[in-house]
């Protein structure tokens, strides 16, 4: 088979024509909350399809029946304006209905990733006051453990069976339906109260639709309020960005707990005339088939989550003869990893980049443009800031610095969060004035591209020399079989720090330690390869497909690099240039 033929690109335009055609208008919002424009969504197609999963499918307003009857029994359990209530559910349609019966009521989203077991997610359900769990039936017996005694006064589930009759065994454990929670099951509580209404709630734009949890920059997991306005604000301008409109189709690759999911898909999805696709837990196999199958025109999934399906020997370019924008978000792409995947399945990974504080994305790459790569560090460009959010780079005092120099990337405007739950002194520390500092160290250049270089705590210095994770990560990506890399520092009692790389290869393919560090040596100066590198079979990942550095950094004893002075060894007394 032969490779598609690359898409002709236009001239590079220049300023405000970077900017998608009437993007700025268009990413104004009209409405009050997100019940307001769910329910303009309904009236103005309710027959159109809004969820596909497998082979079932529910119209707009089979979701807003079904949704209504939900808020209703959860009224009855005196759920009300304010409440919190945990769905603890992987992406199937129940997470959807649950989402806007709740909103409905005025109470919060809380996203609960469902790999939390026990002491990780009692401590976000006491952080939170939750009320409520939505789970799985498959894990009621232990959610009922982990939360005795909590805040929680009641527990309802659902099943995966549901919504559909495929039963596809690689995302479905088990075929076998188990007993429901003690305050019932959704589909029996969908049928009890169809036909009952809540009472309107008069929402604002200051109510909180989403808690989402974060480490956000530092410290331990912190509840991001993500407030109505904040929601309906980046599903305006990202919507509008995208080009999102009647009639296309978009994909749930990122798990619906997450922002990223929960807002860049689920709910852009919901409150426009498009249908939301949801496939369960992420399975590469059965996410390529659901994009050929339900012909997706859009998604934002992690890199990890494409490099699954690269991964895939049958994966070919007619499984993406519908799409017209695919993004990735989570961390930045490789160039090497965006051109390896054009030149195979002829779509163009396009950059995002979002944090929970956000409300997930507020800047990205305009569809069909080719991000920029910064030549002095080879970072292939996240974007440009979406309309009504200002960027800039500040130095350590917070004082902006002139483009092309670096420093930390503060964010400010509708999509970032009025601050973190029951927290306040880490919502000084991490917004003052209202402004996001995002703890990444980015470059601006003159038309406005932002470039990532880093996080500030993942800096590794080697004798004084600063080394950026990211380059030496790119570096690798660019070796054929190389499927992921991650790099962290490694305490050296020489050099202060030493480089380490950890690596995962492409299936059938091959390649040695000597043969990676050669390679990485001929690209970046001396002191920026590694000095160890290790082989696994995968790297460790967040449940939305981020690479966890600081899992890897824990797997090396500190004073372990090959600097590290052994017992009796006499400490080098010579100067050594480390670039050499």
């Amino acid at each position: 088979m032969t490779a598609p033929e690359e898409p002709q690109q236009p001239e590079e335009p220049q300023g405000d024509a970077l900017f998608p055609h009437d993007v700025v208008a268009e990413a104004e919002t009209v409405h009050e909350s997100l019940v307001d424009a769910w329910r303009a969504r309904v009236t103005k197609n309710p027959g159109g399809t809004a969820l596909r999963y497998f082979d079932g499918a529910l119209s707009a307003q089979d979701v807003d029946t079904a949704s209504d009857a939900l808020a209703a029994a959860f009224a009855a359990r005196g759920t009300g304006r304010g409440d919190r209530v945990g769905v603890y559910l992987q992406n199937v349609p129940q997470y959807a209905l649950v989402m806007l019966a709740l909103w409905k009521l005025g109470a919060t989203v809380l996203g609960l990733n469902p790999m939390y077991r026990r002491q990780e997610l009692r401590r976000i359900v006491d952080d939170a006051g939750a009320v409520g769990i939505v789970c799985a039936d498959t894990d009621v017996e232990e959610t009922l453990g982990t939360l005795a005694g909590s805040t929680v006064r009641w527990v309802i589930s659902t099943s995966a069976l549901d919504h559909q009759s495929r039963n596809d065994p690689r995302v479905l454990a088990t075929t076998e339906r188990t007993a429901p929670a003690p305050d019932d099951d959704i589909a029996a509580l969908v049928a009890e109260f169809t036909g009952s209404r809540p009472v309107p709630v008069p929402l604002t734009r200051e109510d909180v639709a989403f808690l989402t949890y974060t480490s956000g920059t530092t410290g331990p997991p912190k509840g991001a309020m993500n407030t109505h306005g904040n929601v309906l604000s980046v599903v305006a301008s990202y919507g509008a960005w995208t080009g999102l409109g009647d009639g296309d189709v978009v994909l749930a690759i990122a798990p619906l707990f997450h922002i990223t999911g929960a807002v860049a898909n689920a709910t852009l999805s919901l409150l426009t005339d498009t249908t939301l696709v949801l496939t369960g837990r992420f399975h590469p196999e059965v996410v390529l088939e659901a994009i050929a199958e339900h012909r997706v025109t859009f998604t934002i999934g992690s890199i990890t989550a494409y490099n699954a399906i690269y991964a895939l020997p049958q994966a070919g370019p007619e499984h993406f003869v519908s799409a017209k924008a695919l993004y990735s978000g989570g961390a930045p792409i490789p160039p090497a990893t965006v051109e390896r995947f054009a030149e195979r399945f002829g779509v163009y990974l396009h950059n995002g980049y979002g944090m929970t504080e956000t409300t997930s994305a507020v800047i990205a790459v305009p569809p069909g443009r080719r991000a920029p790569v910064h030549p002095p560090s080879g970072t292939l460009s996240i974007g440009l800031p979406l309309p009504h959010l200002t960027a800039r780079v500040v130095d350590p005092h917070g004082d902006p610095v002139p483009p092309g120099e670096q420093g930390e990337l503060e964010l400010g405007g509708p999509q970032v969060v009025p601050g973190y739950w029951g927290n306040p002194d880490a919502t000084r520390r991490t917004m003052p004035e209202g402004r996001l500092r995002t703890g990444d160290v980015a470059i601006v250049d003159a038309e406005g591209w932002v470039y990532l270089v880093d996080r500030l705590k993942d800096q590794i210095n080697v004798s004084g020399y600063k080394v950026w994770p990211r380059e030496v990560e790119d570096a690798l990506y660019e070796h054929p079989s190389v499927l992921e890399a991650a790099v962290i520092g490694e305490p050296d009692d020489y050099r202060g720090e030493t480089v380490v790389a950890y690596v995962s290869l492409k299936a059938e393919r091959s390649a040695t330690r000597e043969e990676l560090t050669a390679f990485v040596r001929d690209r970046l100066a001396a002191y920026k390869c590694p000095r160890r590198l290790h082989f696994l079979a995968d790297l460790p990942k967040t449940q939305s497909g981020k690479i966890r550095r600081a899992e890897l950094r824990r797997q090396v004893p500190p004073g372990t690099g090959p600097g590290a002075r052994r017992p009796g060894r006499r400490p080098r007394l010579q100067h050594r240039d480390p670039r050499r």
